[in-house]
């Protein structure tokens, strides 16, 4: 089956959709749409096979493609995946899915009902690095995770649709959720308005998950330094993935406590850590969004559940809600509406 695709949004990221998805076997990127016509001008310099249309409704009613790939401004996100599924054809949305979890449940549904695929683009899933923690962390490597924290400041760019939370934290709280398996069950929030009165520039976010694992999440777009880190700490192992060092994109530290030993007085008692040597593995590294593109194909070919399927871009959404709510609530704890569990 060949995969007939069209892009909704040629901005930076619509157009490296076009480029990765135009050189997978099997699949054919026939129109982009956009209504800026410079955008659309690089596109027919750097993609000629590709038509072009400044319309959606040309993409999304196109009677030979099969696929949609969706790169708008995060507003737009549910009614364009809605008209798209609508007309039967699959869904590779980028992320945040929707701006409300009400959105994301009925395009779950609408997907489900229509046999279709709805993946969202939740890059940092096909990461090296992050599948790297991933395994350390099934295999049970690290021990049980006690916390995880991330980094993840820029100076720019700043966008106008949606603040820092919902353009930056939904990639930490995809990744917490994937690396755990779980979702959290509460979550605080504070931030700051510096640039814009109504649009938050930085966040920090705490997120309570099961068994009071904590996942914190520092995301700016005011900061001189690009950061993008995360620290995961087991009662075995702790490890550090770091996205701008590709030659030591992981560091695993064998440091952490050890069993407390007998002591016959309180005076004598101390805390003992263990700190042994630091490994640098080996990570095969690819690009991500060719992983996902790829993932996508895939799972639209072989009628397959993607790895960032509709409920977990609803799930990160459910989050996102939730620290909104903790924002107006002054930072206060807000409860999170979980997934109900998948029966076996």
């Amino acid at each position: 089956m060949e995969v007939e695709i069209g892009v909704v949004g040629c901005g930076e990221w619509g157009r490296n959709h076009v480029r990765v998805f135009g050189s997978i076997e099997g699949c054919t990127v026939r129109l982009a749409a956009d209504p800026s016509e410079e955008r659309l001008q690089f596109i027919n310099r750097r993609f000629p096979e590709v038509t072009t249309t400044t319309g959606s409704d040309d993409v999304i009613n196109a009677k030979d493609l099969n696929a949609v790939v969706i790169a708008t401004p995060t507003g737009t996100h549910y009614s364009v995946a809605k008209q798209a599924l609508e007309a039967g054809k699959h869904v590779l949305c980028e992320r945040p899915l929707t701006l409300a979890s009400g959105e994301a449940e009925e395009l779950c549904e609408l997907s489900e009902s229509m046999g279709l695929t709805l993946m969202v683009g939740h890059v940092f899933l096909y990461n090296p690095g992050i599948l790297y923690l991933k395994e350390l962390i099934d295999k049970g490597a690290l021990g049980s995770v006690c916390y995880m924290d991330s980094v993840r400041t820029n100076l720019g760019p700043i966008r106008q649709d949606v603040g820092a939370i919902y353009d930056l934290a939904s990639h930490d709280i995809s990744t917490f959720n994937f690396l755990l398996d779980d979702e959290p069950t509460q979550v605080s929030a504070q931030c700051g308005y510096y640039v814009q009165p109504d649009c938050e520039d930085m966040a920090y976010l705490t997120m309570e998950y099961p068994n009071k694992v904590l996942g914190h999440a520092h995301v700016s777009w005011l900061s001189p330094r690009k950061v993008r880190q995360l620290t995961v700490v087991g009662d075995k192992k702790m490890a550090v993935w770091d996205d701008t060092n590709p030659s030591e994109v992981v560091r695993v530290y064998d440091k952490g406590l050890l069993e407390p030993a007998y002591y016959d007085t309180f005076g004598q008692f101390q805390i003992s850590l263990r700190d042994a040597d630091v490994t640098i593995p080996k990570v095969q590294m690819f690009e991500p969004l060719l992983r996902q593109a790829n993932h996508f194909v895939t799972c639209v070919q072989q009628k397959t559940q993607p790895l960032s399927d509709g409920h977990h871009g609803l799930s990160v959404v459910r989050v996102l809600e939730a620290a909104m709510e903790s924002l107006r609530d002054q930072g206060r704890y807000a409860q999170i509406k979980r997934e109900p569990p998948i029966a076996s």
